[in-house]
C-alpha cells in the first residue's frame, strides 16, 4: 500500500496544472492539428526538392540533444502514466482502465495527458533531420505524424475512453525508440536485434490499440464507456492501418535482410 501512494504521490508542477483550460484551449483549437498537417506535407515536400542539389548537412549533435530530449521527456511520461495505470489495473481492474476518464483531469496524469497531445506537434521535427541528412523518407514516418497528431487533439478535447491506455503505451514505446536513436546519433553501435525489439513493442501496441477500440465499443453499448461510433472508427482504421504499415515495415527491414544475407552466404 505503501508502495502505491509513494508511487502515485503528486509533484508540485502536476497539481498546480489547470486541466480545465488545457481541454478547453483544445477544444477551441484543436482544428489546428490540421495546419501543423498541412505545413508539415509541405516542408516534405518543399524540403526534399530544395536538397535535390545539396550536399546532406551532417546534423550528429543537434540529433543527438533532439533525441535526448524527447527520450527523457518519453521516460518520465511512461513513468508517471505507467504508475497510474498499474494503479488503476490492481485497484478497479481492466475495465475501470479503460473507461476511467480522470486520466484527463485526475492527479499526475492530467499533466502528462496534455503533454503527450502538445508533444505530437514538435515531434514532427524528427522530419527535418531526415530530410536534411537526405536519409530515406518512407510513407510509414510520415503518415504515422500526421495522423497520430490530428488523432491526439481530436480525442482529448471529448476526454475520449481508451486515451489512458493509448497514451501510456506510447510514451513506452517512444521512451525506448528515442534513447535508441539518441545512442546511434551518438555514434554508439547499438545491436539490430534492439531495433527489431522496438518494431516488435510497436506492433504490439497497434494491436493492443485495437483491442482497447473493441473493448471501449463494447462497453458503450451499455453506457459504461464514454466515446462515440465516429471516435471509434478513426481510431480503429488508424490503428489497423498502423499494423499493417508496421508489420510490412518488420517484414522489409529485418526478415528480407536476413533471407538476402543467407542468399548471399
Amino acid at each position: 500500500m505503501n508502495m502505491s501512494v509513494l508511487t502515485l504521490q503528486e509533484y508540485e508542477f502536476e497539481k498546480q496544472f489547470n486541466e480545465n483550460e488545457a481541454i478547453q484551449w483544445m477544444q477551441e483549437n484543436w482544428k489546428k492539428s490540421f495546419l501543423f498537417s498541412a505545413l508539415y506535407a509541405a516542408f516534405i515536400f518543399g524540403g526534399r526538392h530544395l536538397m535535390n542539389k545539396r550536399a546532406k548537412f551532417e546534423l550528429r549533435k543537434p540529433l543527438v540533444l533532439w533525441s535526448l530530449t524527447l527520450a527523457v521527456f518519453s521516460i518520465f511520461g511512461a513513468l508517471r502514466t505507467g504508475a497510474y495505470m498499474v494503479y488503476i489495473l490492481m485497484t478497479k481492474g481492466l475495465k475501470q482502465s479503460v473507461c476511467d476518464q480522470s486520466f484527463y483531469n485526475g492527479p499526475i496524469t492530467k499533466f502528462w495527458a496534455y503533454a503527450f497531445v502538445l508533444s505530437k506537434a514538435p515531434e514532427l521535427g524528427d522530419t527535418i533531420f531526415i530530410i536534411l541528412r537526405k536519409q530515406k523518407l518512407i510513407f510509414l514516418h510520415w503518415y504515422h505524424h500526421i495522423t497520430v497528431l490530428l488523432y491526439s487533439w481530436y480525442s482529448y478535447k471529448d476526454m475520449i475512453a481508451g486515451g489512458g491506455w493509448f497514451m501510456t503505451m506510447n510514451y513506452g514505446v517512444h521512451a525506448v525508440m528515442y534513447s535508441y536513436y539518441a545512442l546511434r546519433a551518438a555514434g554508439f553501435r547499438v545491436s539490430q536485434k534492439f531495433a527489431m525489439l522496438i518494431t516488435l513493442s510497436q506492433i504490439t501496441q497497434m494491436l493492443m490499440g485495437c483491442v482497447v477500440n473493441y473493448l471501449v465499443f463494447s462497453w458503450m453499448q451499455h453506457d459504461q464507456c464514454y466515446s462515440h461510433f465516429q471516435n471509434i472508427f478513426w481510431s480503429s482504421l488508424m490503428y489497423l492501418s498502423y499494423l499493417v504499415l508496421f508489420c510490412h515495415f518488420f517484414f522489409e527491414a529485418y526478415i528480407g535482410k536476413m533471407r538476402k544475407t543467407m542468399k548471399a552466404e
